[in-house]
C-alpha cells in the first residue's frame, strides 16, 4: 500500500479511515499544502492549512505561546510541536503537520541554513524531528515536505500494523 508517491498514499489512507489533515507551514510557505492538493481527490481528507511565515501569525493563528517563542525561538522542536497541535486544533483535523526552519540564504535565530523541524500531531500524540538538510532554498523546502509526509506515512503504517495485530474489537 505504501509504494509510490507518499502524498498519494497518505491521502488514500486518510480517506479510507475518514480522517482529516491540516498543515502549519513556515519555511515551506504553502509548498506542503500544494503538494497535498496536487493529488486528485485531496479534498476528501485535506481541510486546509496556515502559512505562518511571520512569528506573529504563529502566535495568533496557531496558538503558539509567545513565551515559547521567546524561550526557544521559532526554529525549535517546541515551536514545531506547538504549530502541529495548533493547526490540528484550530482546523479540527485528525492530523496536523508542521514545518519550521531555515531555508536560506542566511541563518536565522543563530540556526544555520538547513536546520529544519517537522512535526506530526495526531490522535496518539505529537512528535517532532530535527532535519539537517543541504542544498539551495528549493531543495531544502522540497526535502522538508518529503520528510514530514514520510513521518505521517510512518505513523499511519504504525496504526495500520497495530490494528492488524489487535484484530477487531469485541
Amino acid at each position: 500500500m505504501w509504494s509510490g508517491d507518499v502524498a498519494v498514499r497518505v491521502l488514500e489512507a486518510l480517506a479510507q479511515r475518514s480522517e482529516t489533515l491540516a498543515t502549519a507551514e513556515s519555511l515551506t510557505g504553502g509548498l506542503l499544502a500544494a503538494r497535498i492538493t496536487d493529488v486528485p481527490g485531496a479534498s476528501r481528507s485535506f481541510v486546509g492549512g496556515v502559512v505562518s511565515y511571520a512569528t506573529r501569525v504563529k502566535v495568533a493563528a496557531l496558538d503558539v505561546p509567545e513565551a515559547l517563542v521567546e524561550r526557544y525561538g521559532v526554529v525549535s522542536r517546541e515551536c514545531a510541536l506547538a504549530m502541529a497541535d495548533g493547526v490540528r486544533d484550530r482546523l479540527d483535523a485528525t492530523w496536523g503537520l508542521a514545518t519550521t526552519g531555515v531555508a536560506g540564504p542566511d541563518e536565522q535565530d543563530g540556526q544555520p541554513v538547513g536546520t529544519v523541524w517537522v512535526a506530526v500531531a495526531g490522535p496518539s500524540g505529537t512528535d517532532a524531528r530535527l532535519l539537517a538538510l543541504a542544498g539551495d532554498r528549493a531543495a531544502i523546502r522540497a526535502a522538508t515536505c518529503d520528510a514530514v509526509l514520510a513521518d505521517l506515512a510512518a505513523r499511519l503504517r504504525d496504526v495500520e500494523v497495530f490494528a492488524r495485530e489487535e484484530g477487531p474489537l469485541g
